[in-house]
């Protein structure tokens, strides 16, 4: 079973030398899937924060939501905070109100996983996407548990895609990330760049974690021979991205501590 790491051993792995390499590498990866996110909103959410940074100043907003069972830690470090505490199964956010989500710590560690990528589905808007970062269990990061990519369910590319089908989203893109071995050893932890040069290149499926970008799926197939009743068509905007919505009709708080709306 999957279990949720507390937010104070989290955020105590980044904190450290191994941590801040990880996040690095990591952080290069989700970058080479979305190189640019000018004028979108960008939800994180699992243990998503440390990597927001790179896109603030850049996106119209970014905010950031642990769970529950997780706990919160205020972000980022100066002005107001942009992180809230939520309920997986039910996200503190109008329908088709974010661009992007990108998931960290998430996936792997939830136990309302359908329930959390439902309300995923629900909250991007018509246009936009979702990046999951989750451990690949074919790399030696998901087998060693005192990292926290260590601890919950780790995925192959194969499941993941299953996954991310199964709960109406199509996808699109697969990046690899995090090469270099878990060490503490300061010598290897500075040839990570290397490390990821040489894994990108050679040995793509040993990657420590696997990186999937996935579209939403306005329309799902039905299984063949299922009949079912002729319904009225559903009528879905689309091209107008979600900052745009938010601009125009400005989003309440979400839950203690309270969230700035114009967070960026």
């Amino acid at each position: 079973m999957a279990m949720q790491q507390d937010v104070v051993d989290l955020r105590a792995f980044y904190r450290t030398q191994l941590g801040r390499t990880a996040r690095r590498m990591i952080q290069t990866g989700i970058r080479r899937v979305w190189p640019d996110v000018r004028q979108q909103v960008v939800l994180g959410m699992g243990y998503a924060t440390p990597y927001l940074p790179v896109f603030r100043g850049e996106a119209e907003r970014v905010i950031g939501f642990m769970p529950a069972a997780q706990g919160v830690a205020s972000w980022p470090g100066e002005g107001r905070n942009c992180s809230a505490l939520v309920e997986e199964a039910e996200l503190p956010l109008p329908d088709m109100s974010v661009d992007r989500v990108l998931i960290v710590h998430g996936v792997e560690a939830t136990e309302h996983l359908a329930a959390m990528m439902r309300e995923v589905w629900r909250v991007l808007s018509s246009g936009g996407s979702v990046l999951a970062v989750v451990p690949n269990r074919r790399g030696i990061w998901a087998r060693i548990e005192r990292t926290p990519f260590g601890h919950g369910h780790p995925y192959t590319t194969r499941q993941v895609n299953g996954m991310l089908r199964d709960n109406q989203f199509l996808p699109e893109t697969e990046g690899h990330a995090l090469f270099i071995p878990p060490t503490r050893w300061r010598v290897w932890l500075g040839a990570a760049p290397a490390w990821e040069r040489v894994g990108l290149r050679w040995f793509p499926g040993l990657s420590g974690v696997l990186l999937i970008e996935a579209t939403k799926q306005l329309y799902k197939a039905l299984p063949a021979g299922r009949r079912v009743a002729r319904r009225r068509p559903l009528l879905v905007p689309v091209g107008e991205p979600a900052a745009v919505r938010w601009a125009r009709q400005p989003v309440a708080p979400v839950t203690e501590p309270q969230q700035d709306g114009g967070c960026r």
